[in-house]
């Protein structure tokens, strides 16, 4: 099962540039040393197909984009009413063909879970796509056991994320198939930089998941002033070290 180490975006930080091939689009060069990159810019808006297309032939074949669900759907819409969407969503990002990783599902901190209506559209969401999904929820409400046996009916892994706003939400929960880190930085979320130890304790965790059947991807998202390019450098590293046939 794959490790997947990357950032929220592939800018490659001009104090970072060292590290990386001087020849190429920003994207052909962070290609070269990770496998993954989350896209958050189809939050906000819409990419079309060919853009994902050129964005799939700039990496290696064993590259994988994740990408974030429009926050039309689960912002405004909230699961209700929008397959037209999630069609025309699921059209665009096909450009990537094989290099389409996890679709990301981020709510709002006060979106409560709805219920069936949550299970009903990760059903749909998921015959759409075609591919893995995973959920960050931010309202307490979805941290309970029901919520979690929900995600595991339909194969939906819940996101691990810190700073975490409830003691579960720094643990991968929902099903087990996919472990997704989202590092946002602590304390000053999107500045800091994690420690060396915080990303060797990570590394542990990382090597103990996957030792455990399960694909884990870590996205840093400290991307304010460049810790999150530093960090993810930091993960390859450290899983190199005490693990290094996890990484070859």
């Amino acid at each position: 099962m794959p490790i997947r180490i990357g950032v929220a975006g592939w800018s490659v930080p001009s104090k970072l540039a060292a590290e990386f091939p001087s020849a190429g689009t920003h994207l052909e060069r962070y290609g070269t040393r990770f496998s993954a990159v989350e896209i958050n810019s189809s939050f906000y808006r819409p990419h079309q197909q060919k853009t994902y297309v050129r964005w799939a032939a700039s990496v290696p074949p064993d590259f994988r984009f994740s990408i974030k669900l429009p926050k039309a759907i689960t912002h405004e819409q909230r699961f209700v009413g929008c397959q037209d969407l999630v069609t025309r969503f699921a059209e665009e990002t096909s450009g990537l063909g094989n290099k389409r990783g996890p679709i990301l599902v981020q709510l709002p901190p006060n979106f409560a879970y709805p219920g069936e209506i949550a299970e009903q559209f990760l059903h749909d969401l998921k015959a759409i796509i075609n591919g893995p999904v995973v959920l960050e929820p931010r309202h307490e409400s979805w941290f309970q056991p029901e919520v979690d046996k929900m995600l595991k009916r339909q194969h939906v892994s819940r996101v691990a994320a810190d700073p975490a706003r409830f003691a579960s939400a720094a643990l991968p929960g929902g099903w087990n198939g996919i472990a997704y880190f989202r590092l946002h930085g602590s304390p000053r979320i999107y500045e800091s930089l994690y420690s060396v130890e915080t990303v060797q304790a990570h590394a542990n965790s990382v090597a103990t998941l996957n030792a455990d059947g399960a694909d884990v991807w870590t996205i840093y998202d400290n991307t304010t002033f460049g810790a999150a390019t530093q960090n993810a450098l930091e993960l390859i590293e450290a899983l190199k070290q005490p693990h290094g046939h996890l990484m070859d």
